[in-house]
């Protein structure tokens, strides 16, 4: 089994800075892509973005240029790095393994449990 857990959220003042991270139990290399999920209240799941096993990014326009993801296979974790965050980011953050990058992207069958970020005003 897959089990991924998500670490780094909190709290902070707009244009402050986390990283999250989310270690995985298996190989992460043995997935085509690692994908990051959020979830604001009363709103649905939406991708961030993802990285792909050759280190290849991809970013939803409401994070370019502030989001940054990065992984380091030797430990099985994956890292999202966030500047300048704004109070929409505000959600709870969700690692994906096994996300599909071909065509209409799609999520995998893993997921962790998730890490709140709360960004103020």
């Amino acid at each position: 089994q897959v089990q991924l857990v998500e670490s780094g959220g909190g709290s902070v003042q707009a244009g402050g800075s986390l990283r999250l991270s989310c270690a995985a139990s298996v190989r992460i290399f043995s997935f085509n892509a690692m994908g990051w999920y959020r979830q604001a209240p009363g709103k649905p799941r939406e991708l961030v973005g993802l990285i792909t096993s050759r280190g290849r990014t991809q970013y939803d326009d409401s994070v370019k240029g502030r989001f940054a993801f990065s992984r380091d296979d030797s430990n099985n974790t994956v890292y999202l790095q966030m500047n300048s965050l704004k109070p929409e980011d505000t959600a709870v953050y969700y690692c994906n393994a096994g996300i599909q990058t071909t065509g209409v992207i799609r999520p995998g069958l893993y997921w962790g449990q998730g890490t709140q970020v709360t960004v103020s005003s």
